[in-house]
């Protein structure tokens, strides 16, 4: 099969480790043709391009600045989007007759690009689910569900979601959300694809682990636990920092923050204001040096703002998950991250408006034998459930 993929999130490389490379290479490794149309945003100065890179073609496509920015840029150039990418396969890919388009949220402006490939060739469409916008922005006050902003974004999100032969999401609760919310959508084409890697042998022991946190200052003496990833809205970046003014006096634990975002200035403020000794913050760093420091840490962390009423369930999970390390789940009660956590018994959840709830998975998490239960756990549910072999299974099971 021909498979064009469509991504917001910009892909490097076919060979970077990723929920969607991982994905692709997949595809490509099981004979299929691969094109992916990824954007190149205005600051890297680079003219749109299009390249073979190891059996997989790639369009780069040149278009606004689309993180790091302020609001209303993002949304100009999330808008634009739709039109630089149709205009972009046009001008390299006219030749090319696809048989299965694939495409991510975020965005949910897409549909003017589907729809010209489905009717210039026939082809179907496979939607992967990650983000449920625009009721995420409601639940998170950025605008109100009688707006006509929201109005305009739901109109497209529905047009999305009609267009879409088959939608894949990350969990039950998100299948049982959408269906609730889009009564109109046959339920038969609204199934599980989960957030899915390539799981690679991960080997640290106590000399790599010792080397590594005297690298990064970080106590071997004590359970370190790691939050790694998006610093912004979703994440009730307040909450965290109330988790971790109140364990500031906690001299057997130690959190690592890294990452980067839009609320990363007010976490940093706090470190600067109360300088807390058992807890170190790092700005986004280089995503091999990432990986080495969660493979070195003992517990992984997951937070969610208590406010969202859809059931979001990120990816940073499966990063723990490779490097055998349990979970704390802080989320809102929407999403079923904390049961399957609990239910694969990899690890704890609790709401994330409740500091006392935290305080005791922190301290059920420091018994290391527990822990190393919960690891193996974690790296077994892993390779039996969230493999992107398993999610490539899923989407071919239609076109056997």
């Amino acid at each position: 099969m021909n498979i064009l993929f469509l991504s917001i999130g910009r892909l490097n490389s076919i060979e970077d480790k990723g929920i969607y490379t991982d994905l692709l290479r997949c595809f490509r490794n099981e004979g299929h043709q691969v094109y992916v149309v990824t954007p190149l945003e205005k600051r890297l100065n680079k003219a749109t391009s299009y390249v073979n890179e190891n059996g997989v073609k790639f369009v780069k496509v040149k278009i606004g600045n689309i993180t790091k920015v302020r609001s209303l840029e993002k949304g100009i150039s999330t808008l634009r989007i739709e039109n630089q990418f149709l205009k972009a396969i046009k001008d390299h890919l006219s030749n090319i007759k696809f048989d299965l388009v694939i495409y991510s949220t975020p965005p949910i402006t897409f549909g003017k690009v589907i729809s010209y490939i489905k009717k210039r060739d026939n082809a179907k469409s496979y939607l992967l689910l990650k983000d449920i916008f625009p009721q995420n922005a409601v639940d998170l006050n950025m605008f109100s569900n009688k707006s006509i902003i929201y109005k305009y974004f739901r109109i497209k999100e529905k047009k999305l979601y009609k267009q879409s032969d088959y939608i894949g999401c990350m969990s039950q609760a998100n299948v049982n959300f959408v269906l609730n919310q889009n009564p109109n959508l046959n339920a038969q084409i609204v199934e599980i694809s989960p957030n899915s890697i390539n799981p690679v042998k991960i080997d640290t022991d106590d000399r790599d682990k010792k080397r590594i946190r005297d690298k990064y200052n970080i106590p071997v003496d004590k359970t370190v636990f790691i939050y790694g990833g998006n610093l912004g809205k979703p994440q009730g970046i307040d909450f965290l920092i109330e988790c971790l003014e109140v364990n500031k006096e906690n001299s057997n634990v130690y959190f690592v923050i890294a990452g980067s975002g839009t609320e990363f200035n007010k976490i940093q403020t706090y470190f600067k204001a109360s300088k807390p000794l058992n807890a170190k913050l790092f700005s986004e760093l280089p995503k091999e040096d990432y990986e080495i420091l969660v493979n070195s840490c003992d517990v992984g962390l997951i937070f969610l703002d208590h406010r969202f009423t859809i059931p979001n369930f990120p990816s940073r999970l499966l990063s723990y998950m490779q490097a055998a390390m349990p979970v704390l789940a802080a989320t809102d009660p929407n999403t079923d991250i904390g049961q399957i956590v609990e239910q694969g018994q990899f690890g704890c959840w609790c709401e994330s408006n409740d500091v006392q709830a935290f305080n005791q998975k922190i301290k059920e998490l420091s018994d290391e034998a527990v822990r190393k239960k919960m690891g193996n756990n974690a790296r077994k549910y892993l390779e039996e459930n969230y493999t992107s072999k398993h999610t490539y299974e899923v989407i071919m099971s239609h076109f056997g």
